[in-house]
């Protein structure tokens, strides 16, 4: 995928992250550019939560991590920011199993925008639907927005939760094994609801699927032990030779 510097939406360079004396991720550095689906694959403990915990500073929840390198959003570098919850508002998150709020299902999309001054029903009504709508739930649950959203299915579940993430309206979405817990039909609903959205902004998708990454991203990363063994466009990554003997060994499950 060509592209130049003023697409670049996410700069990462020689990233390095500590847990204590172990270091989790060594030295990486990518781009990922505007309005692509850019996938991050690997065996566990490969380091892909953490990377994605570092790009929106959640990590700084952790105690005992160090960080060095830089991660820059559009242009700005993350470590300096005053504001970190301007940044966690430009980079939203779905975790891989849905966390629901204790909060009816139109509670539960409209708290971030109530805790970011949005009081006007009729905005937050309209707020409501679009992100219900863009997480293919809206017709399921239209009738019954005050009921419980943990009551909802466990793939209802998710997409409310990739409704609430989307509510603040970030410019990136950042989703961690999203499939995890969901059966195969609302999966490929999601995956839909996603190549939707990439129209709109940029989606980092973590996935232990291979397949799940061939089919929605352009580019592929694959992360293992915390080092990048290659990052190429989907076609390279996903032949019979990328560039890589690790990366076609993993892709075809000869170990991971």
């Amino acid at each position: 995928m060509e592209s130049s510097a003023t697409d670049i939406t996410i700069s990462v360079k020689d990233l390095r992250l500590s847990y204590g004396t172990i270091e989790a991720i060594h030295g990486i550095s990518f781009d990922v550019y505007r309005n692509e689906i850019f996938s991050i694959i690997g065996p566990a403990q490969s380091g892909k939560t953490s990377l994605l915990r570092c790009l929106n500073r959640t990590i700084d929840f952790t105690p005992g991590t160090n960080i060095s390198g830089t991660v820059n959003v559009d242009g700005q570098d993350t470590a300096t920011m005053k504001n970190v919850f301007e940044l966690r508002r430009k980079i939203g998150m779905v975790a891989p199993l849905p966390v629901g709020l204790p909060l009816s299902i139109y509670d539960n999309v409209a708290f971030a925008p109530r805790c970011s001054g949005l009081t006007n029903k009729s905005d937050l009504d309209g707020l409501v639907e679009k992100c219900l709508t863009q997480a293919a739930l809206w017709d399921e649950v239209r009738d019954r927005l005050g009921s419980l959203g943990t009551a909802l299915s466990g793939g209802q579940q998710q997409r409310l939760t990739i409704a609430r993430a989307l509510s603040h309206q970030p410019d990136i979405l950042c989703l961690d094994e999203f499939s995890i817990a969901i059966d195969p039909v609302t999966t490929m609903r999601i995956e839909d609801v996603l190549q939707e959205l990439k129209s709109e902004k940029t989606i980092i998708l973590v996935t232990n699927l291979t397949q799940q990454a061939q089919r929605l991203a352009s580019r592929t990363m694959f992360l293992w032990n915390g080092e990048i063994i290659e990052l190429d466009t989907n076609d390279v990554i996903f032949s019979k030779n990328p560039k890589r003997k690790e990366t076609y060994e993993y892709i075809n499950g000869l170990f991971g």
